[in-house]
């Protein structure tokens, strides 16, 4: 009878899964890797991928940090004090654009680490987050205002003002459609779209209070962004309709969100210390962080197809596996039932394993797969099975080579 694998997915977080699996009654587990930022309580924030093959990341301490897929990490420091720069994305110049919240600027570092800085019109205007935009310049929130900014890349400013008084317009991305689209934290609880003409239109929320936050283009050609206070991720096409999908742990914050290589969202869960995983279908999924109370904020999928983050508590940038199982298994009238929505932007191992209080008893699956993009959703049976009492189902995946990326495992009552 075969034991606990010795492959590498085996970490000790998942111990008990695999050796004692009545100490929980599911759970999930991803091959995350964090990397300490050299300025201590740095506060890392916002997170964009750079266009020379590296990540750049904003300082709450006045540093853009840029990191390699390695994780070595090197800081520029931002002329302007107490700037507490916070959103940051690549611009179509080759350079990187990031906001000044505290600096009431917006900033521009070459790859070779050379800063220019752009005031605002409005003093004290609070820029938040910034985005390129598909006229070729940037455009960014002014959360204290009520305004969105658009600054070509030479400088030159334009604001256009938010028509819900106090809406707070916090994140901006780029939509399909050739508008911008920003959310409204505060007292809008409403997803604002913006022309490049400057033509504004609001969507309400449904869920009152909602606050939402992140926001991001879906590959499904929609728009989708999180429920701060809501706790829950929405998604709204370009007509405007939303429909909202709960996360499961209650109060958990969601906060940054992004597209992922493996055709599904990513985002962040300040309060609840995870990282969340939602597919186009709405099936949700958390993995928790390994750093303790890491209070996430923004994420961005990485040139080298794994999503990187920033932990604002946590003084890391962090790298997750792009690597999804949507996992959940029931059982009735002799029949095992395993559904999943798997996704995965690389070539991987497929393995399922059951396991009771003694170890692994069966491996009724196992299979080298293609990359699985977008996500697909499927169900395997097995039929007429066992009486083994309560069991763990724990399908995993790796990488050929052996090397763990993400587990999910549940416990089922297969007594007849």
């Amino acid at each position: 009878m075969k034991r606990c694998s010795s492959k590498a997915i085996h970490l000790a977080v998942i111990a008990a899964a695999c050796c004692g699996m009545a100490a929980a009654k599911s759970g999930t587990w991803s091959n995350i890797t964090p990397y300490p930022v050299p300025t201590i309580d740095s506060g890392p924030y916002g997170i964009t991928a750079g266009p020379d093959g590296a990540l750049w990341f904003t300082e709450g301490t006045g540093e853009i940090g840029r990191i390699t897929t390695a994780g070595a990490i090197t800081e520029y420091p931002v002329p302007s004090a107490n700037s507490e720069p916070t959103g940051i994305t690549a611009g179509p110049d080759g350079a990187l654009w990031f906001t000044e919240q505290n600096g009431n600027n917006i900033g521009r570092i070459t790859t070779a680490g050379a800063i220019t800085e752009y005031p605002v019109p409005t003093s004290s205007s609070g820029p938040y987050w910034i985005t390129a935009g598909p006229d070729g310049a940037l455009w960014f929130t002014e959360y204290w205002v009520n305004a969105i900014g658009r600054i070509t890349t030479g400088g030159a400013v334009t604001e256009y003002r938010v028509p819900t008084a106090n809406s707070g317009p916090t994140e901006i991305t780029a939509g399909p459609d050739g508008a911008l689209w920003f959310t409204e934290y505060t007292l809008g609880n409403r997803i604002g779209r913006i022309t490049t003409a400057g033509a504004i239109t609001e969507y309400p929320v449904p869920t009152a209070y909602s606050e939402p936050f992140g926001i991001t283009a879906g590959p499904d050609g929609a728009l989708w962004f999180t429920e701060y206070t809501g706790n829950k991720i929405g998604r709204i096409a370009t007509t405007g309709a939303i429909t909202e999908y709960p996360v499961p742990t209650a109060n958990s914050g969601p906060v940054g969100i992004s597209a992922g290589p493996d055709g599904a969202l990513w985002f962040m869960e300040y309060f609840a210390n995870k990282i969340g995983r939602v597919t186009t279908a709405g099936v949700v999924t958390e993995y928790p962080l390994p750093t303790a109370a890491s209070f996430p904020i923004g994420i961005t999928a990485g040139p080298n197809g794994a999503l990187w983050f920033t932990e604002f508590g946590g003084n890391n940038i962090a790298s997750a596996a792009a690597c999804g199982l949507g996992f959940s298994a029931t059982f009735a009238s002799g029949t095992l039932t395993m559904s999943f929505n798997l996704g995965i932007d690389t070539p991987a191992t497929f393995d399922i394993f059951l396991l009771n209080s003694t170890g692994t008893f069966a491996r009724p699956f196992s299979q080298t797969i293609p990359a699985v993009v977008p996500p697909r959703t499927f169900t395997m049976t097995w039929n007429s099975f066992p009486n083994e009492g309560t069991i763990a189902v724990r399908p995993e995946l790796g990488t050929v080579s052996g090397q763990g990326l993400c587990a999910e495992w549940t416990t089922v009552d297969t007594a007849q």
